[in-house]
């Protein structure tokens, strides 16, 4: 089982990979979890012979792997789905449209993910559904108080992020769902960017529906999930064959879904062995050594809110982000968030905290994870300080 940094066969003589909240490298053991499943182990989980069995018994154990990871309640249900922007899309839009009450107004906040505000712009146009969009503070923090003031009785769900993926930042999700559940308001929580990296627990979050993802977690692309807590109705967004607990329709992904429960299970054991620690001490380190080197002109985004420990949002003054990466080819970061690459404009995520344009130009993400060392911490501050002085 991978649970300590060293060779990935995906990093070897490449750039320092300094990108992990864009996506992760699949971890060795994920792969070794999955191969029977796309050589031998080829039965369609829902057939009832023998080549099916095998199938069906290994989603089911990758279910109890997810739950377990993000402290599944018995009852509760995992649902697989394609990506993180499609559970978004069945929690949000498939909890609104179930509603028995017929309630039709949403809240979520202005650094959501592009695929919960997607989400939400899809229920106003097609259904409409009102949403409001809570604003930040300088910090990215949406403020509890207000996600209360902004409810009324017409309120089906609170969609909140749990950490941002260009920032890192925390939202304060314990407090905003006790507001919502005292008022019998539906909480979603995408966590994509935090199953995996930090200890995350639904029953301790208090939510309803969680969104994890793949990818971002040392699993496959093209594989998320949706925790679902017990009672909550939804309305299919995808129908069909009757898959996934009737929510999710089409032949289970069998290999992906047991790379992603595999995944979990590493992940599970990474966290207890102090992963989040390690990985906070580097980007602590990194942080420090830009400072120093570049005095006066490196401020970090965020830097007052608690932040994932994976994650440096951080803007370097006189130099564009893209223009300073141009000139460092050794190292793999982005420029704001990777969902907005090739985008020569400022990050919505960051104007929305009141960062003017320039210095939200200037901002990079440097993300580290599982096969980061200290060496390439040392390395990659030099290069970009170098190039950043030039």
């Amino acid at each position: 089982m991978s649970t300590a940094p060293g060779a990935h066969p995906g990093l070897v003589g490449g750039p320092i990979y300094l990108d992990y909240n864009a996506t992760t490298p699949v971890d060795p053991a994920v792969v070794d979890a999955m191969l029977p499943w796309l050589t031998t182990g080829f039965g369609n989980p829902s057939s009832s012979h023998a080549y099916g069995g095998p199938a069906r018994a290994a989603v089911g154990r990758a279910r109890q792997q997810v739950a377990e990871l993000i402290g599944g309640p018995a009852g509760g249900r995992i649902v697989f789905t394609g990506s993180g922007s499609e559970a978004d899309a069945l929690a949000i839009r498939g909890a609104v449209t179930a509603d028995r009450a017929g309630r039709r107004h949403v809240i979520t906040q202005a650094t959501e993910h592009p695929a919960v505000l997607a989400a939400c712009e899809y229920l106003n146009e097609r259904h409409g559904v009102a949403v409001t969009v809570l604003p930040v503070d300088r910090d990215g923090l949406v403020d509890p108080d207000r996600v209360a003031a902004a409810i009324t009785t017409d309120t089906v769900l609170v969609s909140i992020m749990h950490a941002n993926n260009e920032t890192g930042v925390r939202q304060p999700v314990e407090q905003i769902a006790r507001v919502a559940r005292d008022r019998g308001v539906l909480i979603h929580c995408d966590a994509a960017q935090s199953v995996g990296k930090v200890d995350v627990d639904v029953t301790a979050l208090g939510v309803d529906l969680l969104t994890l993802v793949g990818h971002k977690m040392y699993a496959p692309k093209g594989v998320a999930a949706l925790f679902v807590a017990p009672g909550v109705v939804l309305r299919p967004v995808t129908g069909g064959g009757g898959q996934e607990h009737g929510l999710r329709a089409g032949t289970e992904n069998v290999a992906s879904i047991v790379g992603l429960g595999a995944a979990a299970e590493i992940a599970r054991h990474a966290l207890a062995a102090g992963e989040a620690a390690r990985l906070g001490a580097l980007r602590d380190d990194l942080a420090r050594r830009l400072g120093d080197a570049l005095p006066g002109r490196v401020r970090v985004n965020g830097e007052h809110a608690p932040r994932l420990p994976t994650t440096l949002s951080v803007r370097i003054a006189g130099i564009a982000a893209r223009r300073l990466l141009d000139r460092v080819p050794g190292v793999a970061a982005s420029a704001g968030s990777a969902c907005h690459s090739g985008v020569d404009s400022p990050s919505p995520v960051l104007t929305a905290m009141g960062l003017p344009a320039a210095p939200a130009l200037e901002t990079i993400r440097l993300s580290v994870g599982r096969w980061t060392t200290l060496h390439d911490i040392e390395r990659a501050a030099a290069d970009l300080a170098a190039a950043a002085a030039a």
